[in-house]
């Protein structure tokens, strides 16, 4: 029994690894538009894509992030500016990208821009602490698919959206991870509506990678920290604060540098005839995360508890 067991689930793989090798026709004349692309995953992908010939339209937060991006690419790739909390920026992007692709339709969506500000236990944050981070990674990309989401469907083509494993498992307090259980489930809810017009709809769920994001945690957090009440310090004390930080730094140290393993996921989830509805990018992701994701909450719970700090008031 077990030997045939193996047998199909060694058939299962091998159809797998053959389906996901076929890339889709004519990639040189399809049309990308990729958020978030100053730095970080959407500024490999562009590149990344551009060296493959595709036609990249990277959308960058910044002017000097466009610049630098244009120059490190061919002359392929266009850019333009795109604060995705805007609902003015995201409809003048939309009206540029159409100008652009015309009838061809807009082959892949790429929602990428982030951010991870304000992570800190709960009690400490405000209301709008939440919303700024909400308004970019959530709000932002569905006003960003909303806009685009005509031009994908005139091509078939692909939505891919950049989740996290802490979209699967919550594991420090702020707006980041609510925001990205958001994305995955608005990305499920996507899915199945857009599969009779021949759209596929893949999610990104990357593990811990040395990017702009990760780096920029810990400084909010000191921030953080110095503005809250003196009470609400009692309470957490010094200790606490000083084995938080130490959290997001190990968790700095310990993450990849190699950015590839997520740009590469994007990559094939674009071209791949037969992509994946969900990409786990990073060992952390596909052993520890994503795993720890299907355990009972209690399992869950005492694991995570285990690794957090102990308040100087805690009972």
């Amino acid at each position: 029994m077990w030997f045939y067991l193996a047998v199909l689930l060694g058939l299962y793989f091998l159809r797998r690894w053959y389906r996901e090798r076929q890339t889709v026709e004519n990639l040189r004349e399809k049309y990308v538009f990729i958020t978030g692309c100053d730095s970080g995953f959407g500024n490999k992908l562009a590149r990344q894509l551009d060296a493959l010939g595709l036609r990249v339209l990277a959308a960058c937060f910044t002017q000097e992030g466009a610049e630098e991006l244009e120059r490190l690419s061919s002359d392929r790739l266009k850019t333009t500016i795109l604060d995705v909390s805007s609902k003015e920026s995201v409809v003048a992007a939309t009206e540029w990208v159409k100008g652009i692709v015309r009838s061809k339709g807009l082959w892949g969506l790429v929602n990428n821009a982030g951010i991870a500000s304000h992570a800190a236990p709960t009690e400490w944050l405000t209301k709008d602490d939440f919303a700024e981070v909400i308004n970019v990674n959530l709000l932002g990309l569905i006003d960003v698919t909303l806009h685009m989401l005509p031009l994908v469907r005139a091509a078939r083509g692909r939505v891919v959206n950049v989740a996290s494993v802490m979209g699967r498992v919550a594991c420090f307090g702020g707006g980041y991870c609510p925001s990205k259980y958001g994305v995955e489930a608005f990305s499920d809810s996507l899915r199945r509506e857009l599969l009779p017009f021949g759209v596929q709809v893949s999610i990104i769920e990357p593990g811990a990678f040395a990017n702009p994001i990760v780096k920029l945690v810990e400084e909010n957090l000191r921030a953080t920290w110095n503005r809250i009440p003196s009470d609400i310090k009692e309470i957490y004390g010094q200790k606490y604060f000083d084995n938080y930080c130490k959290y997001f730094e190990d968790l700095t140290k310990g993450a990849s540098k190699d950015l590839y393993l997520v740009t590469d996921c994007m990559e094939h989830a674009l071209t791949s005839r037969y992509p994946r509805t969900r990409y786990a990018a990073g060992w952390d992701a596909k052993l520890y995360y994503i795993p720890l994701s299907y355990m009972p909450t209690l399992v869950a719970d005492y694991v995570l508890a285990g690794l957090a700090p102990r308040p100087a008031q805690a009972v």
